[in-house]
């Protein structure tokens, strides 16, 4: 295989399905890491958009699970996973016995479980393997990755997940890495309310926000949360590095597994509904940190 220490995927069969502000760059990492990288979209000229050397546009995910051994899933919800698994033309169709899927975005625990349990039976290793860093993460191949799976499938997998993130940990067996991934989201949804409430008070008291996030980085206030998004707030700069209708959709499956496991989680329904509002309001496909603009907006 040769000298593999800059292309360390050299000789590897990688599949992409689903190119969002997240997947597009992360495919890059993939493809510049040495691997023959195929990839799919719902929206094709996605796709054709990123076509150059060592890469292939396929037309169906059974035809793109047909030109690799690994097939990577960064999609939007789990209906999209399940239908991108076994739709008609799905991954299912085209896996063969000891390919590897890893699924990196945000889908729900319990049906992680059962799509780990329908591939298996045809000889098809499956890791869930959710992300944390956003798309500025993405871009700079520094995401936290926590993951669900056998220890050998994830040894498999390391490689991978070396060339797109910072930082790794494996949680625990299949569905670990999705329950790690819903106390992030929760942990990052309810301090994002927490910054967009402070800088509503401190707007609405007329003193300087800008001011005021300088100080309160200095102290045990002192956050990532705060430090990024309070500037956003603060600028008004809402293009999307996570949309709201993707924190919305993780807060609320975290109340679902919460509601299923009889554990009670009344802020983070709070801030779900929150989060539902700014939709309603027309506002979804904003950065999560717009949260602010429900508690500017006038009465």
């Amino acid at each position: 295989m040769g000298d593999t220490r800059g292309r360390p995927l050299r000789g590897q069969r990688v599949g992409f399905a689903g190119l969002g502000l997240m997947g597009r760059p992360m495919a890059r990492h993939v493809l510049a890491a040495g691997a023959d990288l195929a990839v799919w979209n719902r929206t094709r000229r996605v796709a054709e958009a990123m076509r150059g050397p060592g890469l292939t546009v396929c037309n169906t995910p059974a035809g793109l699970a047909r030109q690799c051994d690994t097939v990577i899933l960064m999609l939007a919800d789990t209906a999209a996973v399940e239908e991108v698994l076994f739709g008609s033309d799905g991954l299912a169709e085209g896996l063969t016995a000891d390919a590897l899927v890893i699924d990196m975005g945000t889908t729900a625990v319990m049906p992680t479980r059962e799509f780990a349990q329908r591939l298996a039976a045809q000889g098809v290793d499956f890791i869930d393997a959710p992300v944390s860093g956003g798309e500025i993460g993405a871009i700079d191949a520094g995401l936290t990755v926590m993951a669900g799976g056998a220890d050998a499938t994830i040894a498999r997998a390391r490689p991978i997940f070396a060339v797109l993130g910072g930082q790794f940990t494996h949680v625990g067996g299949i569905g670990a890495g999705q329950v790690a991934k819903a106390a992030n989201q929760i942990i990052v949804g309810l301090n994002i309310g927490a910054v967009a409430e402070a800088m509503a008070l401190v707007e609405a008291a007329g003193v300087d926000p800008a001011k005021v996030r300088e100080a309160l980085l200095g102290g045990f206030a002192g956050s990532r949360i705060l430090e990024v998004h309070g500037q956003r707030m603060i600028d008004r700069a809402f293009k999307p590095g996570a949309r709201v209708t993707t924190q919305y959709k993780d807060m609320r499956q975290a109340c679902e597994l919460g509601t299923l496991l009889g554990q009670a989680l009344p802020a983070t329904e709070l801030g779900r509904d929150l989060f539902r509002q700014l939709i309603d309001q027309g506002d979804g496909d904003l950065d999560h940190s717009a949260l602010i603009r429900v508690l500017q907006r006038p009465r």
